[in-house]
């Protein structure tokens, strides 16, 4: 126990360290550049939690799309990203508070879940009686996630219908983690006002779940996800299937979910189990300039992009161009669009032809000079 505690508290000093090292180079770039400084652009990005998938996954896309000045030149050395751009990534609460933000002009960028996109667009759900959302707009769909149901091997917990009664996690408010939880429940036959709930994101879940202090946690996100891994090296795990006649009605509920699996061996020992997926977005507000949005896609799919995506998680080794457009229910941001159509991902509107001037009838033609 003692060992997954001191790694998960390891893990989140080794992300604040990353932060720190971050922000003092911007600070440095700053100082160092007086002249300069001032075409700095600084962008946010909303991910998650620091033990979860978006907090990675949201570093190497700043990474991928910044380019401070001084930055070695695209091609010798440095990134491909925005000219003058310094993007990080921010920790927070998950999808539903990320749109929040962005709204409230408090980030400019943020992983979101697609289903919560399209509830925040349509003002559905948990945006019902909010106008947060219809200034959201796509960039990229960038991988799926899974929905993970964690409970120990030995537990007799072997379906969502024994969760009834149980200690249980379903991530924090404002997370879509817990949305889909919350939807996955109720399609089951249980209130999950019902259970005995203690409620936090994936690494403190992961601690309480070793320690024994509850009996099963929900995680949405990329898989192989760091912080079940390093669980599963600990403590034998086990996830509990998402299928069966009530997988259709829940799908039915949420479009945006498709049915996956998540491969033999992906966490240790454990079987190949069937559950649920939804897209990653990357989303932005419309209220950023097309140029930006066009310098952040380019970037974001730049071919030297690649080798930054491939060192990181799973997830990020999954982005591809070929998918940037699957499963994107919301509008697509006008820079995104441009790019999209430049590499013929998305049709040029047709050019409208004007009709020749109709030739006029004799009778209005003027009259032959005198001669």
């Amino acid at each position: 126990m003692a060992a997954c505690l001191n790694g998960s508290k390891l893990m989140k000093r080794k992300h604040l360290s990353i932060l720190k090292t971050v922000a003092g180079l911007v600070t440095a770039a700053v100082v160092s550049l007086p002249v300069a400084a001032q075409d700095l652009k600084f962008l946010r990005i909303g991910t998650g939690s620091i033990s979860g998938v978006y907090f990675p996954v949201g570093g190497l896309i700043a990474s991928a799309i910044s380019h401070p000045p001084g930055a070695s030149l695209c091609g010798h050395g440095g990134s491909c990203g925005v000219p003058g751009l310094v993007a990080v990534a921010q920790a927070s609460r998950g999808s539903v508070s990320n749109v929040r933000q962005i709204a409230a002009g408090k980030i400019e960028l943020a992983l979101v879940q697609a289903d919560i996109a399209y509830f925040a667009v349509k003002g559905m759900g948990v945006f019902s009686s909010a106008k947060s959302g219809p200034g959201l707009r796509a960039i990229a769909n960038l991988y799926p996630e899974a929905v993970h149901v964690v409970v120990r091997r030995k537990s007799r917990i072997r379906t969502l219908g024994d969760l009834r009664g149980k200690r249980i996690s379903l991530d924090l408010k404002g997370s879509g983690t817990r949305a889909i939880a919350n939807l996955v429940l109720k399609e089951h036959g249980i209130n999950p006002e019902s259970l005995n709930r203690l409620n936090s994101q994936v690494g403190p879940s992961v601690d309480r779940l070793q320690s024994g202090r509850i009996d099963a946690f929900f995680f949405v996100g990329g898989f192989p996800a760091p912080a079940i891994s390093r669980l599963s090296r600990e403590v034998p795990l086990r996830l509990l299937p998402i299928s069966g006649a009530r997988v259709a009605a829940i799908m039915k509920a949420d479009p945006f979910l498709a049915a996956v699996n998540i491969p033999a061996s992906v966490y240790g020992r454990m079987g190949a189990t069937q559950t649920l997926a939804v897209g990653a977005l990357l989303a932005v507000s419309d209220k950023s300039s097309a140029d930006l949005v066009y310098g952040i896609t380019s970037a974001l799919w730049h071919p030297t992009t690649r080798s930054i995506l491939d060192q990181g998680p799973p997830a990020t080794r999954q982005m591809q161009l070929v998918n940037a457009l699957k499963g994107v229910a919301i509008p697509l941001h006008e820079g995104a669009v441009r790019f999209y159509r430049e590499k013929g991902l998305i049709a040029k509107p047709a050019v409208k032809v004007k009709p020749a001037p109709e030739a006029k009838p004799e009778s209005l033609a003027k009259p032959a000079p005198k001669s």
